[in-house]
């Protein structure tokens, strides 16, 4: 617009109109607050307590005065710098100059700060002196804290049943779990040497592979966001681990804990490559960082003592710790470690150090918590150890490969540690050998017999030996094994005879069940595509049974409990073992035909029906027993038999008198009168030689007196030769003889 158009504007135009109004009417109400207005901005405004939350408070310092303060500032340097680095730090003094026992530090970061009280709280400085470590901002959380008590909310209980409902069978029959179809289908079989019979079963129970927890009680399944653990009699779902990625798991032998390993998930600031959690709560104890997963259990527990464990050697520090914190707050430094074992009866740890330059490789047993050592063992040349614990803790094997000086080949050496005897003697046991000859070990389940495999392909030795208390180790036998594959050979370690030789094409696997009297050896589809399948034998290497699944992957016994019996229980069943045997066998036999279950299965049914009828029946008796009283005038039959105590024996004598009548040439009938009390009994033999060979015997036996009014018992057993036949005139002389005598006892 220019000044020509305003010109040309009409002049009737008004511009004086009133301009609107932007103020609130009266009744207006502001439901509008300042977060919602002006949100962004308020966060970003700046707080009092910025910069606090990577401050801590350290309790229980030593007082000291003006001239050891500085030596104390060196001291709480050295232990807190190795969190992070502290920006800042600040010692209050008293009115004298002496510190008050409490100080500031500072660091860099809220998770500098977050780390020291994790790890320095509960530092032991001295024996007056234990560090109490707290981040600042916790003050206001603490202040904040009602004091008035408030109960807990009661969380609801979970029952899941008999968690040990499979050691109950009547038949006590293990279980296994098989998985097959590559991994589509989970199964969890009873154990039975006819067929197995179907316990639980399901589709995509598990997304890789499955794991009993070592009693047996817990199932685990894999699943890409975790585990879940399974129980109770059907199985039911009893707790979830979340941890993306989850590879592999491990746990404790008192099952409260179980540890788990992704190698997806893993920050500096919050470590979750290996997390131990907690099986009851479900919690979370503690995460650890991980290089590597090439050793595993990355965790060793301790059997003994199952508030500690240990890191495997990823580094030359070890940690070791109690209860999810360090022990005794400080780390177990051994240079150069290459690995470690606990004992399984005992509070001890075995390691073993390689050679540096002049100082030779050594295994040492350390006492803990005390970490004293009470052995070591000096070795030189030394290739490779491994550590081989016996099931009891009383003897260790140390399986040393080297190379000594001048020859050519690796020697192997089983070094035997007795535990049990004073300054743990050692023995050794040389197998010299090929550098590429394979040498395996194993301690037997329950005893001081080991078993050692050495040689080369195709035949392998293989060896057993037995640990005497006199302090010699005693070759048992030796046996020469052609190795094929799948080539099985059953030994009986108790006079060392070779039971059975047989053979599983391609087998992959071998699992005992945890009794020893079955084991189980497969053809994986991990392994093999073909022939996936799995037999059963028994520990003298009798085939049972062959069960072929189709794409076959796995399968594990679940292991039992330890038993609750004492020694000397244990020992006095032993002892009688001979009298259940017949029990054993028993059932045995009527499990071999199916008939036979029914039938027996049938007896146990009618015998509970019995069982509840008789017990109504006694209940009925014993309410009744109140009206018979009272009819029988007060008197209690019940009771008038029932003391065999009371009872009084009688001896009573007879008198007998024998006498012989002869009957001619056809034989002689001999009397024999017993008579008590009017009873007279009269036994007749009649020796008929000439008209039957084998003898004819006659017996009766007449009531008292002899009258025959009262009835005759004839009680008559006639052996006759086959080839002999009587007439009728043989009959009629036997019948005149046999009245012919009772007519002269009648007179």
């Amino acid at each position: 617009m220019n000044m020509h158009d305003t010109e040309d504007m009409p002049p009737d135009v008004d511009y004086d109109e009133d301009e609107p109004s932007f103020s609130d009417p009266e009744d207006f109400v502001d439901d509008i607050d300042d977060e919602e207005l002006l949100g962004d901005l308020l966060r970003e405004k700046p707080q009092e307590a910025d910069g606090i939350d990577s401050v801590i408070v350290v309790d229980n310092v030593p007082q000291v005065g003006p001239e050891r303060l500085e030596k104390l500032k060196n001291v709480i340097h050295k232990i807190f710098s190795k969190f992070g680095k502290i920006t800042n730090e600040f010692y209050p003094e008293g009115p004298d100059g002496s510190t008050k026992g409490y100080i500031f530090l500072e660091y860099g970061a809220p998770t500098q700060a977050l780390d020291a009280v994790k790890n320095a709280d509960g530092y032991k400085l001295d024996k007056q002196h234990t560090f109490r470590v707290n981040v600042f901002t916790d003050f206001d959380k603490y202040m904040n804290i009602c004091d008035e008590w408030e109960t807990p909310e009661k969380q609801p209980f979970k029952d899941f049943g008999n968690m040990r409902h499979w050691m109950e069978d009547p038949d006590c029959r293990d279980q296994y779990s098989v998985i097959y179809e590559s991994g589509e289908r989970t199964a969890i079989f009873n154990n039975d040497p006819k067929d197995p019979i179907v316990a639980e079963e399901r589709a995509r129970w598990t997304e890789t592979y499955v794991r009993w927890s070592p009693k047996g009680t817990y199932l685990a399944t894999f699943h890409q966001r975790g585990i879940a653990l399974w129980g109770g009699e059907k199985f039911k779902q009893i707790q979830r681990f979340s941890h993306q990625g989850v590879s592999l798991i491990d746990f404790s032998p008192c099952e409260r804990y179980v540890v788990t390993f992704s190698p997806l998930m893993d920050t500096k600031e919050d470590p979750q490559a290996i997390i131990i959690w907690d099986i009851l709560t479900g919690q979370k104890k503690r995460g650890f960082h991980c290089e590597s997963s090439a050793h595993w259990p990355i965790f060793k527990l301790w059997f003994s003592f199952y508030n500690y464990f240990r890191r495997y050697p990823l580094s030359k520090t070890h940690s070791l710790l109690q209860s999810m914190g360090l022990l005794d707050k400080k780390s177990l430094k051994i240079s150069g470690i290459k690995d470690f074992s606990w004992s399984p009866g005992d509070n001890i740890i075995a390691f073993w150090v390689p050679e540096d330059k002049d100082i030779p490789a050594r295994v040492t047993l350390m006492q803990l918590p005390s970490r004293q050592e009470i052995r070591v063992r000096n070795l030189f040349n030394v290739v490779d150890c491994k550590l081989h614990w016996q099931r009891q803790g009383d003897y260790l094997c140390v399986k040393v490969d080297r190379t000594p000086k001048g020859t050519q080949g690796v020697v192997t050496n089983f070094e035997i540690f007795r535990m049990r005897e004073k300054q743990v003697p050692v023995d050794v046991v040389e197998m010299k050998g090929d550098p590429e000859s394979k040498n395996a070990f194993a301690w037997e389940p329950n005893g001081s017999k080991f078993a050692v495999l050495h040689g080369e392909s195709p035949r392998i030795n293989a060896s057993f030996y037995h640990v005497k208390n006199n302090g010699k180790i005693e070759l048992i036998s030796k046996y020469s094994v052609t190795v094929m594959n799948g080539a099985l050979a059953f030994v009986d370690t108790s006079d060392c005879t070779m039971m059975n030789i047989a053979e599983h094409y391609m087998a992959s696997d071998v699992e005992w069940d945890p009794t020893g009297r079955y084991v189980v050896t497969s053809v994986s589809w991990w392994s093999h595509k073909v022939d996936n399948a799995y037999w059963l034998w028994t520990f003298q290497g009798r085939l049972l049974q062959k069960n072929n699944k189709d794409r076959f992957c796995q399968l594990l016994w679940r292991p039992r409990p330890p038993t609750l019996l004492p020694l000397d229980a244990i020992k006095a069943i032993k002892k009688d073992l001979k009298k259940y045997s017949k029990i054993f066998e028993q059932k045995d036999r009527l499990s071999q035909s199916k008939a036979s279950k029914e039938l027996v299965d049938k007896r146990r049914s009618m015998m509970e029906d019995y069982r509840r009828y008789r017990e109504a029946a006694l209940l009925q008796h014993q309410e009744q027993k109140a009206a018979r009283l009272e009819l029988r005038g007060g008197v209690d039959t019940d009771e008038l038999d029932s003391n065999i105590d009371d009872w009084e024996e009688e001896t009573i004598e007879f008198f007998i008198n024998e006498e012989i009548i002869p009957l001619g040439e056809t034989g002689c009938v001999r009397v024999r009168r017993v008579c008590e009390a009017g009873d007279c009994v009269v036994v007749l033999l009649l020796n008929c030689w000439r008209l039957c060979c084998s003898g004819v015997i006659l017996t009766w036996q007449f009531p008292p007196p002899f009258r025959l009014s009262g009835g005759v018992v004839i009680q008559h057993i006639m052996n006759f030769n086959k080839k002999t036949c009587l007439n009728s005139a043989c009959v009629v002389f036997v019948a005149f003889i046999f009245f012919c005598v009772c007519f002269c006892f009648r007179l």
